[in-house]
């Protein structure tokens, strides 16, 4: 990798790898959403001499013309744009087809036409649905339990049949459930964080009882650098997990732990998921990534959870950062 171009560098873990591809001295195009209040997403928040390293790139993934442009001179593509969340996919899933799917298809087409040495596609564990066995690896069925996770599934096939059919060098990333400083309120850990940070004592969340497997984001973007730099992922999918499983209310005491609070768990019904697009368990086999990659999570079991954890809080406990989220919103 030299010249590498980032979709998504705005977001929570694309601007995370963004800054550690600056850090590890490639030349990076950031290329972050077009919007008329000149905001690079996270990258705002970047240390000055990384940002004023990047080359900045605003536009929008489902123009196939600007996509060109922006992959223009890149040999590496590590494609994360995409719509995220879930509850947003039940009621506008058009701008989810419109985005996760044809995005990626320009994406695709970009890299192949510009002869890209290496496009690395982000894929999510909701794929897989609820585990029909644990630990998941990469062979699991899958199955769309929402519309985004439907998205991500037409995305990850469009990669693969762009690698079989045009031998376009693909690697599909599979990230479990990252965490860290600066996710979105719409995850659980920073609602969770926040509601404390705020005062509350009385949590409110949705369903208690799903399990996840939940990966430092410092770890997700090493997982991303280690499946590029193979040459033995090309046309393969690859988890990026932790491999240790933990339910969202044991999550939410351990949190309370960390941030030395006492609190109650009430279930807020406008966070649940229709019941049959719950996705009930997640936990990941990592064994094909450290078997291709030698990749292995530094934050895994649950001393690696709580170390993450700790740090994440620490992030959230700065004013500034805090400032940024609106507690006892329901961020869907």
């Amino acid at each position: 990798m030299k010249n590498v171009l980032v979709t998504g560098a705005d977001g929570f873990i694309g601007s995370h790898l963004a800054e550690e591809l600056v850090r590890r001295g490639y030349r990076v195009r950031a290329f972050v959403f077009y919007n008329s209040f000149n905001s690079l997403g996270w990258l705002d928040r970047s240390p000055k001499e990384l940002r004023d390293a990047m080359d900045i790139f605003a536009g929008d993934v489902r123009d196939p013309n600007g996509m060109r442009t922006a992959v223009k001179g890149c040999d590496t593509v590590f494609h994360l744009a995409a719509l995220i969340a879930i509850p947003f996919s039940y009621h506008s899933p058009d701008a989810y087809v419109d985005t996760n799917v044809k995005g990626t298809l320009n994406v695709l087409q970009a890299c192949r036409d510009l002869d890209v040495e290496r496009l690395v596609h982000t894929s999510t564990s909701e794929v897989y649905g609820t585990a029909r066995y644990v630990p998941i690896d990469e062979g699991h069925p899958l199955r769309g339990q929402s519309p985004y996770s439907a998205t991500k599934i037409a995305a990850d096939q469009l990669a693969f049949s762009f690698f079989a059919s045009f031998g376009l060098p693909v690697s599909i990333a599979r990230p479990f459930n990252t965490y860290g400083p600066r996710q979105s309120a719409r995850a659980v850990i920073p609602t969770i964080i926040t509601q404390i940070l705020a005062g509350a004592r009385e949590l409110k969340l949705g369903s208690l009882h799903p399990t996840r497997d939940f990966n430092y984001v410092a770890d997700t973007v090493e997982g991303f650098l280690a499946v590029a730099g193979s040459p033995r992922t090309l046309g393969e999918t690859v988890n990026i997990g932790s491999g240790f499983e933990v339910g969202i209310g044991d999550t939410a005491r351990l949190i309370a732990e960390v941030m030395g609070a006492e609190v109650t768990i009430r279930q807020d019904d406008q966070r649940l998921r229709p019941e049959r697009s719950e996705v009930e368990r997640l936990f990941a086999a990592n064994a094909l990534a450290r078997e291709l990659t030698g990749w292995t999570p530094t934050h895994g079991g649950l001393d690696g959870f709580r170390r993450g954890l700790e740090k994440t809080v620490a992030w959230f406990r700065e004013p500034a950062n805090f400032a940024a989220y609106k507690p006892f919103a329901y961020n869907i």
